[in-house]
């Protein structure tokens, strides 16, 4: 007797590909301020692992995340390393931008050093800007993720994942990684509409798991940030679980420390391999 032939519809192969992505997503958060010794054992309670800024965030003077590399790690977090980068604006010209991106990378890989992460680590760039990358632009990546590889680290870059309407529907992250000559580059992308975002949302392991970074529509991205605070208008008007002011607050922090974070979805619980154990 010839063996039966079973066939497997594509939708239920995709569905079970996705199920299992999910179920190995962790959840994590960052934001600029760092949140306090004091917060760190609740926060652990939800989350797998935190940003941490090498630099200071967008639009801030200082950087309170210096020397609580040991405080972090010691809770049980894994790390999102993060080094703020330059706009459009502050370069100027292909040439600058390449000897800007050099010197940013050094910095980087200093600093990095300072707080005691490890070699290979990865550090994300963060770039603000979205859209079609503009020559200068690409310039000031390239150099800066070549030069941290260079040094020892392994370069990730944070970007828009959602389609610029203004600029032909280019995604960033899909621009960057077609430009980028075969760099070995890890992909933080961030998409907080509704949908694909689930919001302001905290599914932990179990009984629910965070989605797939894969479900953000960049497939190839390692990192997701589904949430941002406060709420973007412009992309998150759909999303209807942020609080009254437009902020994500995490659970098991009093509402009066008005702790906001933006929310990420990794394929690990230590994105950065950050951790020194």
């Amino acid at each position: 007797m010839r063996p039966r032939k079973f066939t497997i519809s594509a939708t239920i192969c995709l569905q079970a590909a996705l199920a299992l992505a999910q179920a190995s997503s962790y959840l994590g958060f960052d934001r600029n301020d760092y949140p306090g010794d004091a917060n760190l054992k609740a926060l652990r309670q939800t989350f797998s692992y935190s940003g941490y800024w090498l630099n200071n965030p967008p639009g801030e003077k200082t950087n309170t995340w210096t020397g609580h590399r040991a405080a972090v790690e010691s809770a049980g977090f894994g790390f999102l390393v993060l080094f703020n980068g330059r706009v459009y604006a502050e370069l100027k010209s292909v040439a600058n931008a390449t000897k800007v991106g050099n010197s940013d990378a050094q910095a980087a890989a200093a600093a990095a050093r300072r707080e005691g992460f490890p070699a290979h680590t990865v550090i994300f760039l963060d770039q603000e800007q979205g859209g079609r990358m503009l020559p200068e632009q690409k310039a000031y990546l390239y150099a800066w993720v070549d030069a941290v590889t260079a040094a020892g680290f392994r370069a990730g870059i944070y970007c828009s994942g959602i389609a610029a309407k203004d600029d032909g529907n280019v995604v960033t992250a899909e621009d960057i990684r077609a430009n980028a000559a075969g760099r070995d580059i890890t992909y933080w992308v961030t998409n907080d509409a509704c949908p694909p975002a689930p919001g302001c949302a905290f599914p932990v392991n179990p009984p629910a798991h965070p989605p797939s970074p894969a479900q953000s529509g960049v497939r190839f991205a390692e990192v997701w940030q589904f949430a941002q605070s406060p709420r973007r208008k412009d992309v998150a008007a759909h999303c209807s679980n942020y609080s009254r002011d437009g902020n994500c607050y995490p659970p098991g922090i009093s509402a009066a420390q008005k702790l906001q974070v933006d929310v990420n979805a990794a394929m690990s619980p230590d994105p950065s391999n950050g951790r020194s154990h």
